[in-house]
């Protein structure tokens, strides 16, 4: 989907969203703004496909609700699953503004907490009971507060290997930002890149 032009006079750039399931996108999106979240983009549909907006938590992280068209429920895909988000992470502008707006909106609750030191607390949480990302401070890397998704694969190397060979710039592979519980991740950056 091409960026809108007003959206690019205003910095937007190309990168992943995510998307919330929501029963009522307009309603939620009214939760969010009352929150102290803000509306990006307003509710609108999607012809034959579903309604979404675009809204911001607190400290500007963007994500998206969404309602499909269909009653039909989304197939059930086991945590971890390559070719699939295998994790979800915030670098929120304040974690714990951040956490408790997403907990009081969607229903999510801390998991683990982790100390990362002089980085600050790395906070987990879980939908539904099952762990599925985590939340901390913006950091050096990662400035301004945004989400970023994991893929799961079978083997980082191998999926380094076909990005690269596609255009990507793997070359911001770390040990030290694996997501619990799983391997080392790399982190491809596609041209143009979203940072």
């Amino acid at each position: 989907m091409a960026i809108p032009e007003e959206l690019c006079a205003e910095g937007a750039k190309p990168c992943w969203s995510g998307y919330v399931a929501t029963d009522n996108v307009d309603a939620d999106a009214a939760r969010v703004a009352a929150a102290g979240g803000a509306i990006k983009r307003r509710p609108a549909d999607i012809p034959n496909v579903g309604r979404f907006a675009v809204v911001a938590d607190p400290g500007g992280a963007v994500f998206l609700l969404f309602k499909p068209n269909t009653e039909e429920e989304p197939k059930s895909v086991a945590p971890m699953t390559p070719g699939h988000v295998g994790w979800h992470e915030l670098y929120a502008g304040d974690l714990d503004r951040e956490f408790a707006f997403y907990s009081r909106l969607f229903g999510w609750t801390k998991d683990r907490a982790i100390d990362m030191g002089p980085m600050g607390t790395y906070q987990t949480f879980a939908t539904g009971g099952a762990p599925c990302g985590g939340m901390m401070k913006a950091c050096a890397q990662v400035p301004a507060p945004a989400w970023n998704y994991y893929i799961a694969v079978e083997s980082v190397a191998k999926a380094a290997d076909r990005a690269q060979t596609r255009g990507a710039d793997c070359t911001a592979q770390s040990k030290s930002r694996a997501a619990p519980g799983s391997s080392r991740p790399a982190t491809p950056k596609a041209p143009p890149s979203p940072w």
